[in-house]
């Protein structure tokens, strides 16, 4: 949604809430006594002194289906290092995913986005895992190129945007998730100082926000490098380099990744002195969520004409020795049952447009309808070179 990370603020708050989960369980086959119809006599009971009869009777006891189903086949779901390994809603889905399809599930978290698709770029064909999730739009045209994913395994998805899908025209992934990277702002902040919100990313360049703003560095962070795109988008490939000089010369203040920015720079969660942030669309919500004391508000806003939507995706890795298996993975974390888990667990959306949101993102997250966007081939084409020469311009 990044690498969109779980929004921190369920890390300070406890690690990403856990929405409703959907358990499953398996029923027995064999009827128990309140199952047999009125006409359904029992046998006459047996006569232990019989000397017909032996001591080897049928086990008749009822399995217990409180017990997890045990595993034929495991394989290894690949994420980033933002996604929960245990004790959330979303790992109790896929506990549901085994005892419907007894096929087992592990987890192998290989870093940030960038860094998990540098190792299955070098394991083509032989690779760690089975199935891939978090692949976003930044990186999408880098790992279709360098086939990462297995092609011709996966269904037409229903309910998925035609947009989102546009993005794998093969097929060779699903588009699992979505969300926006935006400034947010302090709300209260504004109001004591009797300043106006500014609009726009021109706005941000104003004097009357000077040292007011905090980013990430898009080399080390993914929603840094969202809104790095961000300006780009806005002012082309080549008038973006005068407007970071001019954010520089306005004490725009840069920090390695997303906690250090929201939880240490951010007025409102870290007590810094910038109430102005580079966070997430979902960020209002998560600040009502895990609010303590408990609130009805959101104490931070969104700037709508800042925000650059991310799209992520899960994909069957070539090479795998479960084709069959990931494919069928990777249809479950399409579905309604795993979707429904994503917005109080990774605070982003989900591509599922049939999965009903809680009622906190429905009044308190921003989805603009126009988030800015670049073409996954240009990204890749000027990546490198766009974030080496923010370097040398901005901390140079």
């Amino acid at each position: 949604m990044r690498t969109q990370p779980i929004i921190a603020s369920a890390l300070a708050f406890g690690l990403i809430a856990a929405a409703c989960s959907s358990d499953s369980s398996n029923s027995a086959d064999t009827p128990t006594a309140s199952e047999l119809t009125a006409t359904e006599s029992a046998p006459p009971a047996a006569d232990p002194t019989d000397p017909e009869l032996t001591t080897d009777q049928p086990d008749t006891d009822q399995p217990d289906t409180d017990q997890p189903v045990e595993p034929f086949t495991t394989i290894t779901l690949v994420t980033y290092d933002s996604f929960p390994e245990a004790d959330t809603s979303i790992n109790a889905a896929l506990d549901a995913f085994t005892d419907q399809t007894a096929i087992g599930v592990e987890l192998l978290v290989a870093g940030d986005t960038g860094t998990m698709l540098s190792k299955a770029a070098l394991t083509v064909g032989n690779p760690e895992g089975d199935v891939m999730w978090g692949i976003d739009n930044t990186f999408l045209s880098r790992a279709l190129n360098d086939g990462i994913f297995e092609q011709g395994v996966l269904f037409d998805p229903e309910n998925v945007p035609a947009e989102f899908l546009a993005l794998v025209p093969n097929g060779e992934a699903l588009p699992v998730d979505f969300g926006d990277v935006c400034v947010n702002y302090d709300i209260g902040y504004f109001a004591e100082n009797e300043l106006d919100v500014p609009t726009s990313l021109q706005d941000l360049a104003d004097p009357a926000y000077r040292d007011l703003l905090v980013v990430q560095n898009p080399a080390t962070s993914s929603p840094g490098l969202a809104f790095l795109l961000a300006s780009i988008d806005e002012f082309g490939a080549e008038g973006w380099q005068a407007y970071w000089q001019q954010l520089k010369d306005n004490g725009v203040l840069v920090v390695d990744g997303w906690t250090d920015a929201y939880y240490g720079s951010f007025t409102w969660a870290g007590g810094g002195d910038r109430p102005l942030v580079v966070s997430y669309g979902s960020s209002p919500p998560a600040e009502v969520i895990f609010a303590d004391p408990p609130r009805d508000d959101a104490p931070t806003g969104v700037i709508e004409s800042t925000c650059f939507r991310q799209i992520e995706f899960a994909g069957v890795l070539a090479g795998t020795d479960h084709p069959d298996e990931a494919a069928e993975l990777v249809r479950f974390l399409g579905s309604e049952q795993f979707q429904a888990e994503l917005a109080l667990n990774l605070f982003v959306y989900p591509a599922n447009s049939a999965v009903a949101l809680p009622q906190e993102f429905d009044d308190f997250a921003v989805v603009p309808d126009t988030s800015r966007t670049l073409d996954p081939d240009l990204i890749d084409e000027n990546r490198s070179d766009w974030i080496d020469e923010w370097s040398t311009l901005v901390l140079g």
